[in-house]
């Protein structure tokens, strides 16, 4: 038998069950109008600390997302900086070579860099063109610094290249500014330090000073006259009463080059004002600096004319 408190139990669940019965039926037949009143009035009063919850969570959520997106963009554009010294270095060495190829009268051609024909081979490049751009055998090949070597065998669609670095390479030179004249050729001292040349076979009553310059001398017909081939650093050995040989800092670095121009004119050209050397450059400098300056003197004369006419009237 039942105890009262079960009774009272039961009976207040039956209330409640009824309440919730009535209540319900009240909201599904009551104006749409009213319970959205009673929700705002929950929302403002009883909800609102969850209210507050949702919003602050989705707040973090949102900056979350949007931190995400900054992060990106930063690492993207650091990634894009990072190749900024890089794209300036290529867009200015590829100025050079556009305005070396003005200077130069006699037929080249264009050519890419594209990586070393034997990976244990230092001393060769390997181009983009070949025997179908007119490209052969020991034509030369310069970048805007100076001379990179002649090409060694080519093929329909590209070509080997021989450096200056290469044991079998030689070029007749001559100083600039002097009578000195002799042949180039790559060192193998350990003196002399990696990438270094040799001006040798210069006559010993001809002294060269340190950082003159050495260019090609035309004789034997593979390189044009005038083609910068590097800098007198200092004196090798000597052979008393015979001959010096001077050490040169090469003018043109082939593992810095990417693009390079292949001349393919005959034997015999010239390419003195193609590279003009450092005195040319200085005489070109002074011209213009004595142009701005005549050019400063005549309109202070105009301007002091002027005046004078002024004060006379």
């Amino acid at each position: 038998m039942a105890s009262a408190s079960e009774r009272s139990y039961t009976r207040r669940d039956t209330v409640m069950f009824l309440a919730c019965l009535g209540l319900s039926l009240v909201a599904l037949f009551s104006p749409s109008k009213w319970g959205q009143d009673i929700a705002d009035a929950l929302r403002g009063t009883v909800l609102a600390p969850l209210v507050w919850l949702q919003a602050r969570a989705e707040e973090g959520r949102t900056s979350r997302a949007r931190l995400q997106a900054i992060t990106l963009q930063r690492d993207s554009a650091a990634f894009l900086a990072q190749g900024i010294p890089s794209l300036a270095v290529e867009n200015d060495r590829l100025r050079r070579l556009l305005t070396l190829s003005r200077r130069i009268s006699t037929p080249y051609v264009a050519a890419e860099v594209l990586h070393q024909p034997i990976p244990t081979d230092p001393r060769s490049l390997l181009l983009d063109v070949g025997r179908s751009d007119l490209v052969s055998e020991f034509d030369p090949v310069v970048a805007p610094e100076g001379l990179i070597g002649m090409v060694a065998s080519a093929v329909d669609h590209s070509s080997t290249v021989m450096t200056w670095a290469h044991p079998e390479f030689r070029v007749s030179a001559y100083a600039v500014g002097g009578t000195a004249s002799g042949v180039v050729a790559p060192s193998f001292s350990t003196l002399s330090g990696e990438g270094a040349l040799e001006f040798r076979g210069v006559p010993y009553r001809d002294s060269v000073p340190a950082g003159t310059l050495v260019l090609s001398s035309g004789i034997g017909g593979v390189y044009p006259r005038g083609i910068p081939v590097g800098t007198v650093t200092g004196v090798v050995r000597e052979q008393a009463g015979w001959e010096r040989v001077y050490r040169l800092l090469p003018a043109a670095s082939p593992a810095a080059t990417a693009h390079v121009l292949v001349l393919v004119s005959p034997p015999g050209t010239s390419l003195d004002r193609a590279f003009p050397s450092d005195s040319a450059l200085r005489a070109t400098e002074r011209d213009s600096i004595a142009q701005v300056r005549r050019a400063d003197s005549l309109e202070a004369a105009k301007a002091r004319g002027a005046g004078s006419k002024d004060t006379t009237r």
